[in-house]
């Protein structure tokens, strides 16, 4: 069983500067993301589908004394995933983390006896062939990196075993957001497997109050963000493969 004991998060990667990328910065938790690995030194990537906003962004953040910059980038898109890769190779030649943050809610809730194919393809292809889409492109990146962290964001809405616990209470009935991000955790572990010189795990942010869910969530986006930037701050000893919040392991 994988355990996420407590460690210190301000690890000192390498002599050079350490750069992340988090896809969809812009804004919530996101760009709390962003910010919370600023403010440890990492020079961070905002990715944004919408360049005005990614830019908006990016000047809040250095306003604050964060290393950002903007990375216009739609996960959804080959050209855009690729124009990415581009600019980072071009500025920095490698990439230290990626934190794939970038997600839709979809119709919320649907349930299965009512979700259409359409609503269906239209989160996956956000939630996780995006996360597929990025990663894989991102790979020669972050096979030149000393450290390399992947953080891919989930949420317990994800876990099989907490939705057939009784008792546990997790909302509404939803067959397309939900099972996107189960899908994701089985992507998550592949990832790990496959990339054993890499550290790829999931987070779970907790319910937030963000844009998202019509700010009902209960956590503050600087709280939701704390598990992802631990996870991108792991030291060498720190655990793959594994789904965690910011008390410790969540079960699959």
């Amino acid at each position: 069983m994988l355990v996420l004991t407590a460690f210190p998060t301000t690890i000192k990667y390498m002599s050079e500067q350490t750069i992340a990328l988090v896809t969809g910065a812009n804004k919530g938790i996101g760009y709390e993301i962003a910010a919370g690995l600023g403010a440890l030194g990492i020079s961070v990537g905002v990715g944004s589908r919408d360049r005005e906003r990614g830019e908006e962004a990016v000047a809040k953040l250095r306003a604050n004394g964060v290393d950002a910059f903007a990375v216009p980038l739609d996960v959804t898109d080959d050209e855009s995933v690729i124009s990415a890769v581009s600019l980072l190779d071009e500025r920095f030649g490698r990439l230290d983390v990626l934190v794939n943050n970038a997600g839709i809610a979809g119709p919320w809730p649907m349930a299965p006896s009512v979700a259409t194919a359409e609503s269906l393809r239209e989160v996956m292809e956000t939630n996780v062939i995006g996360v597929v889409r990025v990663t894989n492109a991102m790979l020669p990146l972050l096979g030149r990196s000393v450290r390399p962290r992947i953080v891919n964001q989930s949420s317990h809405l994800s876990s099989m075993t907490l939705q057939t616990t009784p008792g546990v209470e997790l909302g509404d009935v939803d067959g397309v957001y939900t099972p996107s991000k189960t899908f994701l955790n089985a992507i998550t572990v592949q990832y790990a497997k496959d990339l054993t010189g890499i550290k790829v795990n999931g987070a779970c942010p907790g319910y937030v109050a963000t844009e998202f869910n019509g700010f009902q969530g209960h956590e503050t986006p600087e709280n939701g963000a704390r598990i992802a930037i631990r996870l991108a701050t792991l030291p060498d000893d720190g655990p793959t493969g594994g789904l965690f919040d910011h008390a410790g392991t969540v079960p699959w």
